[in-house]
């Protein structure tokens, strides 16, 4: 098959004379291509030009496919001789430019195939350009780096290049630079100059004209601080510089960036490292303001400012333009693509459909703005293709109007009716999401304010708080502020949700990023507002946390609980795929808060029971256990090697082993590992078996509970370890056993009731939870249960007596009484079971209590359990009933099902009196209350 045969349309003749005069240069022509000949002559003198030039090409050209025409100019480019570059590579732009062209025109190719084959030989030209320019500078200083692999040398592509969505005569936008740290300090100095000048006789070679042509216009603007930085800057300045100082136009610019020429692996590790700059670890909605500005600063400098008007119109960067499409597409894809990697593609229409599937735009917004782009690059490329101009603006007569209609195929009516329709549409998508939305007008504070009169004073200190120190976040604030006042108005106790709010706006360590998220996202004040007014606790923690608004703007926020397996997955995939161990922790802690937020909220707003958010939290800490784990071994065997025996595995003690967990709880554990005493590990730092556990179980500890950059994980409590705090932090399997069998005291038997193995080496679990269940059926007296009982309660008493009427947990006839007695009885019955009520059961079931008893003070503890989760959630301590809010207080009676909080108060010394009073009349002997 030949080129004629994928012909489906051509251009009309805006100047018949001038297609005849080509279709004479080509005698032989096959029919079907005459349109296309005298269509493009007639209306491009540009094209008209190269028909004539490369006529005789033009007849092997129509004998092949466009594909493999383009593969055979791009191959004879490959073979080119240095001497032969400079023409070579402007023969084939001339070849390339005809056939994509006429591959248009044509529709033999569309806008992807053309604008792919644009950039690849730009990215062909580019390579063979720095090659050459380096070995001839080498000679020329007598240096021997004569490749750019050799040199560290390679080229970003950026814009259109990067995307692979070169337009018809377009610059290309490239950023070179060099690895300094490869090459020895004497040397660096000599060899940056020789890369310097190697970079600018790279620039000439492709841009300057000559009777041959020119070959790419190349801009090398983009670079770190161009005013002052030379063409070639070195990789560790680069990294510096955008750490330092980069902004949000040049992290958009690097959406697109790509290794195109020179050494591609070091410029894709060099991309890779960028990462953190380019895609920020939260939703960065301040980039919307960032990119406003930015086109405000092009239109005023372009003086495109004004109505749609289509004389002169520039396709590109005007009203409902290209760059409108672009700014939209990689603003939304800087904002969300920290958190989302497959958001990170260069293409604009990939971006378009990546964002579709991530639900951040519509598929209708979508789907128009894909098809207006593609129509802009087509008429962007036509516009081109008439003078090889690197031009986006639509004519400013009826001739030009004309010509260009020709090029399109199309008639001057059709073709603006068009024009005008996409512009328009683009335009109105596109500035709603940029343009700030106008602050909702407030009257200010009402005479008799509902704040109360302390309103002005709290508003005059929200200007020293860190979050308001920078202009850009006042200013953001300003807007919001009426907004949030509005809102907190609505609250029951207004003042109480002031206050509340006033906790979260002090704890906000900036506030740009927040107030930008909010300014995009208003159904988050909803939130805050309500979370300000119910749960002065949650208030504080997202001041010192605000990122977990990350969370509720993906879009899942709300769904159901995935489960235990299911976090433990996508956590140990954000670990695995964070790099180095620090940059894990910190990961695992953002996706730790986030998560941890979510079932706070969704036991707020009613979508999970206490039961549920007592799994939920369980759950997630197991998860983070699991995860976290494997990754503290591989760190560990970084020095000391793997770990020597079968390794270890991690037991959840008490509320995690039981699996229910509050808002606040810490996690006890316990490590046990299993190899022989004299066993050394294999790394460069060896460690015997003991003092490799040991550390390691330090590493996890720290990996749990440093306060890191992004906070800590969980408190963690290791005294259940046998013996205590005077016992190893890590021990053996063999030692484990011989200690519960021989040493053990009733509490640390009553502890394995609800033992649990959460991380680590699985065949562990099973010995481990056979074991347990042999030491539960061990022979024991009732009676010395009881006594051991009835003393550690004394002892609980006076080391944690009740402190408030809502500390349900400590006590006589609290939780932890209760448990206590459920423990028990899952010894004396060799129950396996972890949970409270299941113990208590079996206790029944072997007449160890009435069965009356036992309904009754499971009653009462299924009473206790939303009081101590609700009071977890919504205060910031146990103790601190005072700060407990109308909102906070209608949220505790909705759980226990009450309806004033004096009732609560009564109910609870009730319970506490008459649980007291069973298990005392169990046990035998009272205890008495310091």
């Amino acid at each position: 098959m030949a080129f004629a045969s994928l012909i489906t349309q051509a251009p009309r003749a805006f100047d018949a004379s001038r297609g005849a005069e080509a279709l004479a240069r080509l005698p032989a022509l096959d029919p079907a291509l005459r349109d296309l000949i005298q269509g493009t002559a007639g209306s491009s003198p540009y094209l008209a030009g190269l028909i004539g030039q490369e006529a005789e090409w033009l007849e092997q050209l129509f004998a092949r496919m466009p594909d493999q025409a383009l593969a055979d100019i791009l191959d004879a480019m490959r073979a080119l001789e240095p001497r032969a570059l400079s023409d070579g590579l402007r023969m084939a732009k001339r070849r390339v430019a005809l056939l994509t062209a006429l591959a248009d025109l044509g529709g033999a190719w569309s806008l992807a195939e053309v604008t792919g084959a644009l950039t690849e030989f730009a990215d062909i030209a580019v390579d063979l350009a720095i090659a050459a320019a380096l070995e001839a500078e080498a000679a020329r200083r007598k240096i021997p780096l004569e490749t750019p692999q050799q040199a560290g040398l390679f080229a970003l592509a950026m814009g259109k290049m990067g995307a692979h969505e070169l337009n018809y005569s377009s610059d290309i936008d490239l950023i070179v630079l060099f690895e300094a740290s490869r090459h020895s300090p004497d040397a660096v100095h000599d060899i940056r100059a020789m890369l310097i000048r190697a970079t600018r006789r790279m620039a000439a070679m492709l841009s300057d004209h000559n009777a041959a042509g020119y070959v790419l216009r190349t801009d090398l603007r983009l670079r770190p601080d161009a005013a002052v930085t030379p063409v070639c800057v070195s990789m560790e300045a680069a990294e510096a510089y955008y750490e330092s100082v980069g902004r949000t136009w040049e992290r958009a610019a690097y959406v697109k960036a790509r290794p195109a020429a020179g050494d591609v692996t070091l410029g894709q590790r060099f991309l890779h490292d960028l990462r953190p700059f380019i895609w920020r670890k939260h939703l960065d909605f301040a980039a919307i303001q960032d990119a406003h500005d930015m086109r405000l600063r092009i239109r005023a400098h372009k003086g495109l400012h004004g109505p749609i008007t289509l004389p002169g119109h520039n396709m590109k960067l005007g009203r409902g333009g290209i760059r409108e499409i672009e700014f939209f597409t990689q603003t939304r894809q800087i904002i969300a693509g920290g958190r989302d990697p497959s958001l990170r593609v260069r293409g604009t229409l990939a971006g378009l459909e990546r964002l579709v599937a991530a639900g951040w735009v519509p598929s209708d917004d979508a789907r128009t703005l894909s098809e207006a782009y593609i129509a802009h690059r087509t008429v962007e490329h036509r516009l081109q293709m008439i003078g090889d101009a690197q031009t986006h603006s639509l004519p400013n007569d009826a001739d030009g109007f004309a010509r260009l209609a020709c090029l399109m195929g199309t008639s001057v009516d059709t073709m603006k009716a068009g024009l005008g329709a996409t512009l328009t549409a683009v335009h109105a998508l596109t500035e709603g999401f940029f343009a700030p939305r106008p602050a909702p007008a407030h009257p200010g504070p009402p005479a008799a304010s509902p704040f109360g009169a302390d309103l002005q004073a709290v508003l005059d200190r929200w200007g020293n708080y860190p979050a308001l120190r920078s202009a850009r976040a006042v200013s953001l604030f300003e807007r919001l502020k009426p907004d949030i006042l509005a809102r907190l108005e609505k609250a029951d106790r207004p003042a109480e949700a002031l206050e509340q709010f006033d906790a979260f706006l002090k704890g906000l360590p900036a506030g740009v990023q927040v107030f930008s998220l909010f300014q995009a996202n208003p159904q988050l004040i909803d939130l805050i507002v309500d979370i300000a007014a119910t749960a002065p606790a949650l208030a504080h923690y997202l001041g010192r946390n605000a990122q977990v608004f990350d969370a509720v703007i993906g879009g899942d926020f709300f769904a159901p609980w995935p489960g235990r397996a299911a976090l433990t997955q996508d956590l140990t995939h954000v670990v695995a795929e964070a790099g180095d161990y620090e940059t894990q922790l910190d990961a695992a802690r953002r996706w730790q808060k986030e998560w941890h937020f979510r079932v706070g909220v969704h036991y707020l707003r009613g979508l999970m029971d206490a039961d549920r958010a007592g799994q939920a939290y369980a759950d997630l800490a197991e998860a983070v256990l699991a995860a976290l784990w494997p990754a503290v071994c591989t760190s560990f065997a970084e020095k000391h090697g793997l770990a020597p025996g079968r390794g270890a595995a991690v037991l959840g003690m008490g509320s995690l082993g039981a699996a229910r967990l509050t808002a606040t709880s810490d996690l006890d554990l316990i490590v046990i590992y299993d190899a022989p005493a004299d066993a050394v590990s294999d790394g460069r730092r060896p460690l015997a078996s003991r003092t490799y556990f040991a550390r390691l179980t330090q590493a996890f500890v720290t990996a749990l509970a440093a306060p890191m950059a992004e906070g800590l994980l969980y408190n963690v409590d290791m005294r259940l370890r046998p013996s205590g705090r005077s016992g190893p932090v890590a021990t053996s399997w063999s030692g484990f056993q011989h200690y519960q069998r021989h040493d053990a005291w009733t509490w640390e038997h009553l502890a394995l009731t609800r033992a649990r193995p959460v991380a680590g080496n699985k065949a562990l679990f099973a010995e481990i939870e056979a074991f347990r269940g042999a030491i539960m059926d061990l022979p024991r007296s009732p009676e010395a249960i009881k006594a051991d009982i009835r003393d550690m309660r004394a002892r609980l008493a006076a080391a944690k007596p009740s402190r408030a009427v809502l500390d349900v947990k400590n006590g006589p006839g609290g939780m932890q009484d209760i448990e206590l007695l459920a423990q028990s009885a899952a010894l004396l019955a060799g129950e396996r079971a972890r949970d409270t009520a299941a113990q208590m059961q079996a206790g029944a079931a072997i007449g160890w209590f009435r069965s009356a008893d036992v309904a009754r003070l499971l009653e009462i503890y299924g009473l206790y359990w939303p009081v101590q989760s609700a009071t977890r959630l919504v205060l910031p301590e146990i103790g601190a009933d005072s700060r407990l809010g109308a909102g906070g207080q209608r949220f505790l009676l909705h759980q226990v099902g009450v309806e004033t909080f004096d009732e609560l108060q009564q109910r609870l010394h009730s319970w506490a009196q008459e649980a007291d009073a069973l298990i005392t009349r169990h046990l035998g002997g009272g205890i008495d209350e310091p």
